[in-house]
């Protein structure tokens, strides 16, 4: 503002000065005051979108050198340096520790603008695939969603500008990245010397709530439902609904029931048991233990077909984003007071995807820690104590170290309500 003030005072002294020398002055005064006007309508460059996300956004003469991590903006649009990590986890260090900092600058009188290499017509969107990607739900909630809020308002005529690019990731999310962008991406970290001007680039990506799409902040009013129908179309993904087709000989006229199976820890130890007891209840039953070399897509249309699916908590369950409306999601959650953390990553998300949400707790003697502590243990009568000593010791206790076996006679029970809510119209036995 002291910047303003000092133009209203120079404009004024003007005034009473072209009074006396004419014309000269007078459109001296109307530069000053086109000046004073560009300042007075400036807005910050970088602004905090949510709790989680920092934006920097920029139009103009807007150049971009990748190399460097720097993107030059015109000095109308602000005087100030501004510094930002494109990844949508901005108070997470560990997370940040993988992402490169970039820097948005001004042009200076002192140092010209680099000169252009490349030149275009679309906007930029300029965003990290650092920090946790490689873990299925940090893939989505991270990025991929973010990407989809930030980019789907330009209908696939903006420009992808990625940092900390792993190429195998590239690879496993391209059909997604197409659907976003109709231009070759360009990797940040190989861009050599280019200096690629736009006349508008984003900076980081905007981030509304784990695993979703808040319509409300959305740029053109997107939802859940929009970023599902652009998975289906990534995929190929037939069914947009959890019911039969009406073919007499079609398989998913038994309602299919996907069990996500896990190799190291938090494993169900009785999943054939498990996979037998569903069919005795009429279902169609599929296993699959998906990791970070499974090809999406294939996966992505096993999960569609599924009416149900079920998992313990982990990056696996992730998958519910291909899953069709009115399909049944059931969390096994762990033991260890850990409904907080399966509400807020799984639970929370699944109404927006128009999924059923329910749970299966798991008590102390459906547990391997039963084998590891003693009854009267604090792992059991407190786990609050646990989880005070931090992150890293809640995980070695409650996920990295526990392993599960449900009760076939309860999870039956859970089995049968979650028929309840499906279409089929099957008869199903309770004996």
């Amino acid at each position: 503002m002291g910047a303003i003030r000092m133009l209203a005072a120079k404009s004024g002294d003007l005034a009473l000065k072209g009074r006396e020398d004419g014309e000269d002055n007078r459109v001296l005064l109307e530069a000053v005051s086109r000046e004073k006007a560009a300042m007075e309508v400036k807005k910050p460059v970088c602004i905090e979108t949510s709790r989680r996300s920092d934006v920097c956004e920029a139009e103009g003469d807007v150049r971009v050198r990748a190399s460097a991590q720097t993107i030059f903006v015109d000095p109308f649009l602000t005087s100030q340096e501004w510094k930002m990590k494109p990844y949508a986890r901005k108070h997470d260090q560990p997370a940040l520790a993988h992402v490169e900092e970039w820097t948005i600058k001004p042009f200076t009188e002192q140092e010209a603008p680099p000169s252009c290499t490349e030149n275009y017509t679309v906007p930029a969107v300029v965003f990290s695939v650092g920090g946790y990607t490689g873990n299925l739900f940090h893939d989505f909630t991270d990025v991929i969603v973010p990407l989809f809020i930030t980019s789907s308002r330009f209908h696939g005529e903006v420009q992808f500008v990625i940092a900390d690019a792993k190429p195998w990731w590239l690879t496993k999310f391209s059909l997604l990245l197409k659907q976003l962008s109709k231009y070759e991406i360009i990797d940040a970290d190989n861009d050599q010397d280019a200096v690629r001007c736009f006349p508008r680039v984003i900076a980081g990506l905007d981030f509304h709530k784990e695993l979703g799409v808040d319509p409300a902040k959305a740029p053109s009013g997107y939802s859940m439902t929009d970023f599902k129908e652009m998975l289906r179309r990534a995929y190929g993904l037939e069914r947009t609904r959890a019911e039969p087709s009406g073919d007499r000989w079609d398989v998913r006229r038994k309602p299919r029931l996907l069990i996500i199976s896990r190799r190291s820890s938090r494993v169900f130890l009785n999943e054939r048991g498990m996979s037998d007891m569903a069919m005795s209840l009429g279902f169609d039953v599929r296993i699959a233990d998906p990791d970070v070399t499974t090809d999406l897509g294939k996966f992505a249309r096993l999960v569609n077909s599924a009416d149900v699916m079920i998992g313990v908590y982990g990056a696996g369950l992730t998958n519910i984003v291909f899953l069709p409306a009115g399909a049944v999601f059931i969390q096994v959650v762990p033991m260890g007071n850990l409904e907080w953390l399966a509400r807020d990553t799984f639970e929370k998300p699944s109404p927006d995807m128009q999924i059923k949400y329910m749970d299966y707790r798991i008590q102390a003697d459906e547990s391997t820690l039963s084998d590891q502590y003693r009854k009267d243990h604090p792992v059991f009568t407190d786990p609050r104590s646990i989880h005070k000593k931090g992150w890293s010791e809640l995980s070695r206790v409650y996920l990295e170290n526990q392993d599960v076996k449900p009760h076939l006679g309860r999870l039956r029970i859970t089995l049968l309500e979650a028929l309840k809510f499906l279409p089929h119209g099957r008869k199903t036995t309770t004996q």
